[in-house]
């Protein structure tokens, strides 16, 4: 018997062999292809589904505002946390909540939404400056403000130019003062043997500078600004409320009240929240919130410079200078 393989057959079985290969290898790739393309629609329908809540979140600062009602309302705006530049309570965000409540007209009148140890001088003044000036250009808008837990110092201020004040009875009130505060390390350097080289020019530059001694010029310079923003607080607070004060030594010497003794004493006018005062006082369920709201992009722009200031600043201290 001839054992011998025909040579042709072991082409053709050769040749399937190849062509079998080439199918699953197409096959593959069709469903591969398949595969990228669902996945394709699927980020696509993702980044779709982001841009849509992005704009929507982009677009709500405005929705809550924009929203009123044939029966009015009252504009609630907030004043929370420390009043600075930079945070949340700042003066222009305020001001544009006033200005967006007193143009709806809708408004009933405006709360603001008090709950703050204080901050900044200038920024309170601005805010306190502009709700007297609404309250000339519209007189009929009654602006009330309602606090939390504290009303002190700069939230003090701006609170005082409202046509009333309600508190809680426990709520902490007052806190007519100015200061400035900081450390003295002239001494340490001293005993730690540290040496001081301190370059200026103009005699006062280094002004309170820690690590020097107290200059008495330059402290008894300070305390005349401080004195001045003192009377300048305490100007405003006499203007905004009027007789109502039963002005005493104690009434502007930085302490503060309970919303209760707050009342006796005339910082404040009665008791209330802002549900309440929005209910009996303007005679309406309906309150609208117009604190203007962080912009999505702001946070975004926000993060995205830390994050690139963070990878720069990690590049440079990467860097060594040989």
């Amino acid at each position: 018997m001839d054992n011998q393989q025909d040579p042709n057959l072991s082409d053709q079985n050769e040749s399937g062999w190849e062509q079998a290969v080439l199918e699953k290898l197409a096959f593959a790739a069709v469903e591969e292809q398949k595969k990228t393309r669902r996945w394709g629609i699927f980020f696509k329908f993702l980044t779709f589904a982001y841009l849509a809540v992005a704009i929507g979140l982009l677009a709500y600062p405005r929705f809550e505002a924009d929203i009123s009602t044939a029966k009015g309302h009252a504009a609630v705006i907030d004043v929370r946390g420390m009043i600075a530049d930079g945070e949340a309570a700042n003066a222009d965000t305020i001001i544009e909540g006033l200005r967006d409540a007193v143009k709806d007209k809708n408004t009933k009148g405006i709360i603001l939404n008090i709950n703050s140890p204080g901050g900044s001088a200038v920024q309170s003044a601005y805010v306190y400056d502009e709700i007297r000036r609404q309250k000339v250009e519209h007189p009929d808008m009654p602006i009330y403000a309602v606090v939390g837990d504290m009303c002190a110092s700069g939230g003090y201020y701006i609170a005082s130019a409202a046509d009333k004040i309600y508190v809680s009875q426990a709520s902490l009130i007052g806190s007519i003062g100015v200061i400035m505060n900081g450390f003295g390390f002239s001494n340490v350097l001293e005993k730690l043997g540290v040496e001081r080289r301190l370059l200026r020019a103009g005699e006062h530059k280094a002004l309170l500078d820690p690590f020097s001694p107290v200059n008495q010029q330059e402290s008894e310079h300070m305390q005349s600004l401080l004195n001045q923003v003192h009377q300048q607080f305490i100007n405003a607070v006499k203007q905004g409320r009027g007789n109502r004060l039963k002005e005493s030594a104690e009434m502007f010497s930085g302490l503060v009240w309970n919303g209760e003794d707050g009342v006796k004493l005339g910082l404040a006018d009665d008791f209330g929240s802002v549900d309440s005062v929005a209910r009996t006082v303007l005679g309406t369920e309906e309150i609208l919130n117009f604190t203007p709201r962080e912009q999505l992009l702001d946070r975004l722009a926000g993060k995205f410079g830390a994050s690139f200031a963070q990878a720069i600043g990690a590049t440079i201290k990467s860097i060594n200078i040989q």
